[in-house]
C-alpha cells in the first residue's frame, strides 16, 4: 500500500507489488537544483527504516553477486531517481551507459505500450515486423554516420555479452573458412577490457578477479597491452582469427584507444587474415558525440581516415534505453561465412524490444544531440579541471570523450573513492567508478547544464568531505 499526502508516497515495506507509482513529490526530501547540498544531506537509510526492512524481506532470496548501498530506487524521470523513501537523486551513471534518453522517457514508455498491445513475441522461427527494420536501419545508419564503412548485416541478441559472444563465434567461423583445420582459431583482447561475464566473453576479460573463480576458460585467448603497437607482430598472427578491442575502455578506467593503436591492428589483422571486432557497448550510440565512438575525430586522425574501421561491431546498452537488447553489425565477408544453424537465440530479435531500439536509434542518431554531447563534455571537463586545479595531490588525470568521461584519483587516495561516492550519493547524486580509483560519469545524453553544475557541485563537496580539504 502506499500512503499519499501532500502529493508525496511512501510504500510499506509489505508489499511493493501493489504499489501503481502515479506522482511524486514536487519538492522531494532531497536537494534541489538551486540548494545548497551541504545542508540537506541525504544519510543512506537506516536499519529501522522502510528501506531496511523491505530488502531484509527479500535479499535472503536473491544470489549475491552484487553488494549494494541501501538506496531502493522505484521510479525515474528523466536525469533523476527516486527511493523508497522519497529522495530523488540526481543519476550521473544513466544505468552505467544505458538510459542515454534518460529514464521512463515519455515516447519509449509509448512505444512499448503500443508493441505490447500488438506482439512482443512470435520465435525466430518467423519473420516479425521490426527485426528487419532494426537491422537495415542499424546498417544504413552505421554507413551515413560514418562508421563501418562496409557494415552489411545484424545479428539481435539480448544483450552486450551475447553480442559479443555472437562477435567470437562469427570470428571463428570466419577463421575455419580460411583455414579448414582449425589453426586459426585465436582471439586476441587487450588487458583493461570488459567484454562481459558469459564463458567466451569472460575469456576476453584479461582480469584475473573476473576470471579466476571460473576457471579454466575458454582457451585459444591471448591478451596484449593497450595501445601497445610494438607488441602486434607478435601478438596476432596466422593463428589469430579475431582481435577484440573497445575504442573507449570503460569499465578499464575510461582509457581512449590512440589512432595509431587502432589503425595499426586494422593493418596488422588484414595482413595474417583476422578479423577486427570494435566492442562499443558502452561507448557506442553517440555517447563519444558520434554515432559511433571509432568513427568520432579523435580515432579518425588527422586524416580523417577510416582505414581503421572494424569488421565486427557490437552494441547494446542504449540501444534499448534499459530494454535488454544487443546486436552485433558484420561486414559481408564476415557474414558469408556464416551459415544456418550457426547461432541463434530465443528472445533475441522480439517484435517488442527491435521496435523500442528502431525509436531509440533514430532519437540516438540525430546530429542536433549529438552536439550537445560535445557542448555538455566542454562543461564536464572544465569542471574536473577546475576539481583537479583545486585538489591536485588528489585527482591525478581527466580522461574520456563526450559523456564517457573518467576523474583518476591519486595513487594515495585511490582506496578511498568508494568513499567519495558514499559521500555524494548522500548528498543527492549517483557517481560510479572503473578500474582503480577512477570517478566514472556516464550521464543522460539528455542532462541539461545546471544539472551538470549541481553535480560537480555536489562532487565537490563530497571530495573536501573525505579528504579534509
Amino acid at each position: 500500500m502506499a500512503m499519499r499526502a501532500a502529493g508525496r508516497w511512501w510504500p510499506s515495506a509489505r508489499s511493493l507489488s501493489s504499489i501503481t507509482v502515479r506522482s511524486f513529490s514536487s519538492t522531494p526530501r532531497a536537494w534541489s537544483d538551486k540548494s545548497a547540498s551541504k545542508s540537506l544531506p541525504m544519510p543512506d537509510p537506516g536499519a529501522d527504516s522502510a528501506t531496511s526492512r523491505f530488502l531484509e524481506e527479500r535479499t535472503p532470496y536473491m544470489v549475491p553477486t552484487y553488494v549494494r548501498p541501501t538506496p531502493t530506487f522505484v521510479k525515474g524521470q528523466g536525469c533523476y531517481l527516486w527511493d523508497l523513501e522519497n529522495r530523488r537523486f540526481l543519476d550521473l551513471t544513466a544505468g552505467i551507459a544505458v538510459c542515454s534518453l534518460g529514464h521512463s522517457d515519455p515516447d519509449i514508455t509509448k512505444v512499448i505500450a503500443e508493441q505490447a498491445d500488438t506482439l512482443i513475441h512470435a520465435s525466430n522461427l518467423y519473420h516479425n515486423a521490426w527485426t528487419g527494420a532494426l537491422s537495415k536501419l542499424l546498417v544504413e545508419t552505421t554507413v551515413q554516420s560514418g562508421g563501418m564503412k562496409d557494415a552489411k548485416q545484424v545479428f539481435i541478441a539480448n544483450s552486450g555479452t551475447e553480442a559479443n559472444e555472437a562477435a567470437i563465434k562469427f570470428a571463428r567461423k570466419y577463421g575455419r573458412t580460411v583455414d579448414s583445420s582449425g589453426a586459426k582459431h585465436e582471439i586476441v583482447s587487450f588487458r583493461n577490457a570488459f567484454h562481459g561475464r558469459t564463458m567466451g566473453a569472460l575469456s576476453a576479460t584479461p582480469n584475473p578477479k573476473y576470471q579466476a573463480p571460473f576457471s579454466p576458460i575458454v582457451p585459444g585467448f591471448k591478451y596484449g597491452e593497450f595501445n601497445n603497437i610494438e607488441q602486434l607482430n607478435d601478438l596476432i598472427t596466422e593463428k589469430t582469427c579475431g582481435v577484440i578491442v573497445e575504442p573507449v575502455q570503460g569499465e578499464g578506467g575510461v582509457h581512449l584507444a590512440t589512432p595509431e593503436f587502432l589503425h595499426a591492428l586494422r593493418r596488422r589483422c588484414d595482413e595474417v587474415g583476422a578479423v577486427l571486432i570494435y566492442d562499443e557497448i558502452q561507448c557506442g550510440l553517440s555517447r563519444t558525440g558520434s554515432f559511433w565512438a571509432h568513427s568520432h575525430r579523435h580515432f579518425a586522425g588527422p586524416e580523417k581516415s577510416t582505414a581503421h574501421h572494424p569488421d565486427i561491431l557490437t552494441t547494446a546498452k542504449a540501444l534499448g534505453n534499459g530494454f535488454p537488447i544487443g546486436a552485433t553489425i558484420v561486414t559481408g565477408r564476415v557474414s558469408a561465412a556464416i551459415q544456418t544453424g550457426d547461432h541463434g537465440t530465443t528472445f533475441g530479435g522480439n517484435p517488442l524490444a527491435c521496435r523500442v531500439a528502431h525509436h531509440i536509434v533514430s532519437r540516438l542518431s540525430s546530429p542536433d544531440l549529438q552536439k550537445g554531447v560535445e557542448e555538455k563534455s566542454a562543461l564536464f571537463t572544465a569542471g574536473f579541471e577546475a576539481l583537479r586545479n583545486k585538489f591536485p595531490d588528489v585527482i591525478a588525470e581527466v580522461r574520456g570523450l563526450g559523456l564517457i568521461l573518467g576523474v583518476q584519483l591519486s595513487e594515495k587516495y585511490v582506496p578511498r573513492a568508494s568513499e567519495i561516492l558514499a559521500a555524494a550519493r548522500q548528498r543527492g547524486v549517483l557517481v560510479i567508478t572503473a578500474g582503480e580509483g577512477c570517478l566514472r560519469f556516464l550521464p543522460p545524453l539528455t542532462i541539461t547544464g545546471e544539472q551538470i553544475r549541481t553535480g560537480l557541485r555536489v562532487v565537490e563537496e563530497a571530495i573536501e568531505e573525505v579528504v579534509g580539504h
